[in-house]
């Protein structure tokens, strides 16, 4: 994993990478969550949350990496 504090502030990358782990540990405490409760439905949500947390962390990595058609430079 890239060290944020090699990228400037005013580089999208600095923040990504800081977000990137807030999303990442969320979604961990999310999954962790899911062993406390018994309601079925309840850990369905934390799964679901899980998920799309760590969907959006895949978001941030591709824009890093440039590797959706959004994400690239217009020729």
């Amino acid at each position: 994993m890239a060290d944020r504090m090699q990228y400037s502030e005013d580089d999208p990358r600095h923040h990504t990478e800081k977000l990137k782990s807030m999303l990442t540990e969320i979604a961990q405490h999310a999954r962790s969550d899911i062993g406390k409760v018994q309601d079925p439905k309840a850990q369905a949500l934390f799964e679901v949350v899980a998920e799309v947390l760590l969907g959006l962390r895949k978001a941030c990595e591709d824009f890093e990496n440039r590797n959706e058609p959004a994400w690239q430079k217009a020729s």
